[in-house]
C-alpha cells in the first residue's frame, strides 16, 4: 500500500470523525440549548410531587349582601406512601385518630401511588380532629388545608342553592349551574422527591396559591324568602298537603325575590335527604293543569283583540254546550246575566269559554305561546320543564273551550308567574332570573352584572291596565276576597285544578289549589304565586291559597317599603264576613266624650289622665268592625 493511499484513507477517516463529532456536537447543542427547557420541565415533573390546595369557593349572597352559602375550614389528610417507614404502625395510629377501620387505612397508605387521599375517613375534618392527626407526627402523613360548604340559613332556599360535594364541586341547584365560576382554581405545595417518592434532602418547597372563586349575588331577598318559607311550613302543618310551591317575582324585571317548595331538605345534610326531594325543584319542574289562574291569559288576549269589553253582558245559564259536550259553571244554575267584569270576578267557566270561542283556536294558542307557555322560561336552574299544549291537529272546539279556563293544558308555576307578570306590568314578558351579579371576593367590586332580559311585548299597556282593574275587582268583590289587603290594592286570581291520575282520568277529591296575586294593582311591585297540592279537608284556591298569598304580600310590601294606596276598590262583604270600617281619630279627645260617642266599640284604656295621647290601631286604618281600640291617656 503506497503512502498516497494511506494518507488518503487517513484523511477520509479524519473527515468522517470530524463529521461524526460535529453531528454529536450539534445534537448536544440542540438537546442542551433547544430542547433543554422542555427536558428540564419533564425532569422536574418526574421528581416533583404536588400537594393540592383547593381555592376558596365563592360565597352565595342575597340581593342585600346576606350570606346564604360560604366555606368553613375543614382540613383533609393526605398520605405519601413512599415516605411511610412503618405502614402497619402508621395505619394503627391513624385509624385510631380518625376513628376508622385499620385495614381500610392500611390499604390506602400502601397503594403504589405518589399521593393518596385518606377518603372518606380523612376528608373535611374538624379542626380538633385535624390537630390530633398533626400531633402524631407520622412520616408520610400530611394535613392539607381544605374547606367544606356551609349553609347558615338551614333549609331556606335549599332547592335554589343546591349543595356542593366533598370535592368542592357543585352537585345541585345554583351550586351546580355556576360551579365553574364559584369553584376557582387549585393551588399546590410542591416538593422534590426521588424515584421512590422520598423527599430529596436540601430541596425547598414551592407554593402556588389557589385562586378563589367569585361571589355570586342573587336576586333573592332573604326577608321575602323567609316569609315564603314560614307560610309554606304553616300551610303544610295546617292542611297536610302532598306538596306546596311558591314564587315571588318582581314583575318589572323578572327577578325572583323568593321561591321554594315543600317537602324540602337541609343542604348541610343532603346525604340524608331523599334524592327525589332535592332533585325536583317543583316551581320549575312540576307540570299540571293550572285551572282558573290560566283564565288571566284568556282575558288578556280577548281584551287585546277587542273580542270582549268588561262592561258588555253575557248570560250564564250554568253551562255551555260545545260540540255536544256540556261544560258546566261551578255555580249550579249559573250566574244569569252578568258583565264580563263579573265573569272574571265570579270565575265563570262558560264566560271564559265564550272569550275563547270569540278569539278562535289560532289567536288563542298564539297568545298562549306569546305569554311563554309551551317553552322553558330560561331561568338559570337545571331541570326546568316546558309543559304541554294542544297541537293544531289536536285542538278542536272542545279543546279550545277547555283551554280557555285552564283545563287540558300543562304548565309550570314559573311559567304562570312570568306570564301573569307580563299581563299586569304593561305587557312585557321578562325572563325570570336568579343571578344578579358576580363579585370579586377581594375587592368586593362587581365583575359582571346580569341585567333584566326583556323577551317581547305581548299585549299593550292599555290592555294590561284593564287586566289589572279586572283582577283587583276579583280580590275586592269576587272569588279572591280572602287575599284582600287593605291599603295595598291587591289583584289576583284563584285556581282549583283537578289532577289527572295514573289511569289518565281526573281524580276525585284531589286538587291543586292555587292563587296568584300582585300588588299594588296600580303599579305592581310584586307577583306571588302559591299552589297547594291536595290539601286535606279544604280544596278551594280562594280558601286555602289566597290567605297565604295575602300574608306574603303584606309582609313583603312592608319590607320593600311600598307605601299604601289611598284609593282602593271598596270590598264587597258576604253576609258571613265582617264589614270593614275606618278607625276614628281619638287623639286629643276627652275620655268621657269618647265613651259616650263610641258606646258600641270596645275600648281598652291604658295610662292615667283625661286626654287621649295615642291610640292603636292608628286613625284612618281600615279594620274589621268590632275590632277593639286601645287608647293611651295623659294630661297633655
Amino acid at each position: 500500500m503506497t503512502n498516497h493511499v494511506v494518507r488518503k484513507r487517513l484523511f477520509i477517516s479524519l473527515l468522517l470523525g470530524l463529521l461524526l463529532f460535529g453531528a454529536l456536537l450539534a445534537r448536544l447543542g440542540y438537546v442542551q440549548l433547544v430542547r433543554g427547557p422542555w427536558l428540564q420541565e419533564k425532569a422536574e415533573e418526574l421528581w416533583t410531587r404536588d400537594i393540592p390546595f383547593e381555592g376558596t369557593r365563592g360565597r352565595i349572597l342575597d340581593r342585600n349582601g346576606k350570606v346564604m352559602a360560604y366555606n368553613i375550614s375543614a382540613p383533609s389528610v393526605l398520605a405519601i406512601p413512599a415516605q411511610i417507614k412503618n405502614p402497619k404502625a402508621t395505619a394503627q395510629a391513624l385509624a385510631q385518630a380518625l376513628m376508622a377501620p385499620e385495614d381500610k387505612i392500611y390499604q390506602l397508605i400502601t397503594k403504589r401511588e405518589l399521593i393518596v387521599r385518606i377518603t372518606p375517613y380523612g376528608r373535611k375534618l374538624s379542626d380538633e380532629r385535624a390537630k390530633t392527626v398533626h400531633n402524631l407526627r407520622l412520616p408520610g402523613i400530611a394535613i392539607a388545608e381544605d374547606n367544606k360548604r356551609h349553609y347558615p340559613m338551614g333549609r331556606m332556599a335549599a332547592h335554589i342553592l343546591g349543595f356542593a360535594g366533598i370535592d368542592n364541586q357543585g352537585l345541585a341547584g345554583l351550586e351546580l349551574v355556576y360551579d365553574k365560576s364559584l369553584q376557582g382554581k387549585r393551588g399546590y405545595v410542591s416538593f422534590s422527591a426521588n424515584a421512590k417518592g422520598e423527599r430529596l434532602p436540601g430541596s425547598a418547597d414551592q407554593y402556588t396559591p389557589p385562586v378563589d372563586g367569585l361571589d355570586l349575588e342573587l336576586t333573592l331577598d332573604k326577608s321575602i324568602q323567609s316569609y315564603i318559607e314560614r307560610e309554606m311550613d304553616q300551610a303544610m302543618a295546617r292542611f297536610q298537603a302532598d306538596n306546596i310551591m311558591a314564587i315571588a317575582m318582581d314583575p318589572k324585571t323578572g327577578e325572583i325575590l323568593g321561591m321554594g317548595s315543600r317537602p324540602t331538605f337541609h343542604p348541610n345534610e343532603f346525604r340524608k335527604a331523599n334524592p327525589l326531594v332535592y332533585n325536583r325543584n317543583l316551581p320549575i319542574w312540576r307540570t299540571y293543569e293550572p285551572g282558573s289562574t290560566f283564565k288571566i291569559i284568556t282575558l288578556a288576549a280577548a281584551l287585546e283583540e277587542k273580542k270582549v269589553h268588561l262592561g258588555s253582558y253575557f248570560f250564564d245559564p250554568g253551562f255551555i254546550n260545545v260540540s255536544g259536550v256540556r261544560l258546566r259553571c261551578w255555580k249550579r244554575g249559573g250566574h244569569g246575566p252578568e258583565t264580563f267584569l263579573k265573569v272574571v270576578e265570579n270565575s265563570c267557566n262558560p264566560g271564559f269559554v265564550k272569550m275563547g270561542q270569540r278569539l278562535g283556536e289560532e289567536k288563542l294558542f298564539s297568545y298562549i305561546r306569546k305569554f311563554g307557555f309551551g317553552a322553558k322560561t330560561g331561568i338559570d336552574l337545571n331541570g326546568e320543564a316546558k309543559g304541554i299544549l294542544f297541537t293544531p291537529e289536536q285542538a278542536g272546539p272542545v279543546e279550545v273551550a277547555t283551554t280557555s279556563f285552564g283545563q287540558g293544558v300543562s304548565v309550570t308555576p314559573i311559567q304562570q308567574v312570568a306570564a301573569v307578570a307580563a299581563a299586569v306590568n304593561g305587557g312585557k314578558l321578562m325572563q325570570p332570573q336568579l343571578q344578579k351579579a358576580w363579585i370579586n371576593p377581594d375587592t368586593h367590586k362587581i365583575v359582571e352584572e346580569n341585567k333584566p332580559h326583556f323577551k317581547r311585548q305581548v299585549i299593550s299597556e292599555s290592555t294590561s291596565k284593564k287586566v289589572r282593574i279586572a283582577l283587583e275587582s276579583v280580590v275586592a268583590r269576587g272569588t279572591g276576597r280572602k287575599a284582600f289587603l287593605d291599603g295595598y290594592r291587591v289583584g289576583g286570581k284563584t285556581g282549583t285544578a283537578q289532577k289527572v291520575g295514573p289511569d289518565g282520568r281526573y281524580m276525585k277529591n284531589n286538587h291543586i289549589v292555587s292563587f296568584i296575586g300582585f300588588a299594588p294593582a296600580d303599579d305592581p311591585r310584586l307577583v306571588v304565586y302559591v299552589a297547594v297540592d291536595n290539601p286535606k279537608a279544604l280544596q278551594f284556591g280562594g280558601v286555602v291559597a289566597a290567605p297565604i298569598v295575602k300574608d306574603i304580600l303584606r309582609d313583603s310590601l312592608r319590607h320593600l317599603r311600598v307605601p299604601p294606596r289611598k284609593k282602593q276598590i271598596s270590598p264587597k262583604n258576604s253576609p258571613t264576613e265582617t264589614p270593614i270600617v275606618t278607625t276614628p281619630n281619638l287623639i286629643g279627645s276627652n275620655i268621657d266624650e269618647i265613651r259616650n260617642s263610641l258606646e258600641n266599640t270596645e275600648l281598652q284604656v291604658r295610662g292615667k289622665g283625661n286626654k287621649v295621647i295615642s291610640q292603636a290601631p292608628k286613625p284612618g286604618q281600615r279594620v274589621k268592625k268590632g275590632t277593639p281600640i286601645r287608647i293611651y291617656l295623659g294630661d297633655k
